[in-house]
């Protein structure tokens, strides 16, 4: 028998699932000055993205995150099948936010007003980290 989506799980499905999805398509949208912010942000954190172009480097993210939101968002696709690559985003934007220095006051984890936009990044890797729960194995808690 396939796995059951939960009723409890719909509310948190359908707020992540919506807010990923939406922050892929304006990524999608986005222009080239915006597409070099966010590459030069990500490729600070991480220097292999450095690589990439950054208009490809943004494509990707967005298509990634398009396909995340709408498995989210999709009732059939498994909570762990949805959740794994939530928990990988947003295990990568949490890091991204502690490597960047500019995002956190010195020393601590709370954001500086720079870093408040990705500071909330924490709680969709909690949703992600809590997304194989009890209604992929068939049961309905």
């Amino acid at each position: 028998m396939p796995p059951r989506l939960s009723v409890r799980h719909l509310p948190t499905r359908l707020a992540t699932g919506a807010y990923v999805l939406h922050a892929g398509m304006e990524k999608w949208h986005a222009n080239p000055d915006q597409a070099a912010r966010m590459h030069a942000m990500a490729a600070g954190a991480f220097p292999m993205l450095g690589k990439l172009a950054p208009t490809t480097f943004l494509r990707l993210l967005a298509a990634a995150e398009i396909t995340t939101g709408a498995a989210l968002l999709t009732p059939v696709v498994p909570n762990a099948v949805a959740g794994a690559p939530l928990t990988a985003f947003f295990a990568a934007f949490t890091a991204m936010y502690l490597r960047t220095p500019s995002l956190h006051k010195p020393h601590s984890v709370w954001p500086t007003p720079a870093g408040i936009g990705i500071s909330k990044d924490v709680w969709m890797l909690g949703i992600g980290l809590l997304s194989d729960r009890a209604a992929d194995n068939g049961t309905t808690s």
